[in-house]
């Protein structure tokens, strides 16, 4: 932390950190923006200072409150403590979303009709809201989404434990196959 303190004592760096802070999190390619930060910190303030930074801006609260105990001027104390407030949440949820990014914290499925070539076509519009809140919206034909479950369905079966399905959804995925087939049968 004193290393950190001395890092950012040169005139103008507090603000150019500030200003690099900024630019990342109002950034609109927040995420890929958030994977160079540590790195841009290490290239402006040094790679331990930089990397100390990113550690304080995302650590425990409780953590963090011991940096008042550590004796560094005041200014880079207030600068830290607004940093933490003004950024630290929304970079920790985003380098968290980075390493792990098959994240998913919920989702929404909904149908709508599509007219394409004089011709009415059912679409699926799927959309996963990632851990950042951010929400993905996929758009695309019915038989899309279902190769898709089919695939799913396929690759997640055979490693499947006894426990790892509750038998509500058991249900539903036999009540939707057998509404499919009664659907598709009288076509066929």
């Amino acid at each position: 932390i004193l290393h950190l303190a001395n890092a950012v004592a040169e005139p103008g760096i507090l603000d150019n950190v500030e200003d690099l802070l900024t630019d990342v999190i109002t950034s609109p390619r927040f995420d890929s923006e958030v994977f160079t930060l540590e790195r841009s910190l290490q290239v402006m303030l040094g790679p331990r200072a930089g990397t100390t930074l990113v550690g304080l801006l995302t650590v425990a609260p409780e953590v963090f409150d011991e940096v008042a105990e550590v004796r560094i001027p005041s200014e880079v104390h207030e600068r830290l403590v607004a940093w933490r407030a003004r950024f630290g949440l929304a970079i920790d949820n985003a380098l968290n979303f980075l390493n792990n990014p098959d994240g998913i914290q919920g989702h929404n499925f909904a149908t709508q009709i599509a007219h394409v070539e004089e011709r009415r076509v059912l679409q699926g519009r799927l959309t996963l809201v990632r851990y950042n809140n951010e929400p993905q919206f996929f758009v695309a034909d019915a038989g899309v989404f279902l190769g898709l479950v089919a695939d799913v369905m396929e690759r997640l079966g055979p490693y499947l434990e006894s426990d790892a399905v509750d038998a509500e959804t058991l249900g539903r995925l036999r009540d939707a196959l057998q509404l499919i087939e009664r659907k598709t049968a009288a076509r066929n």
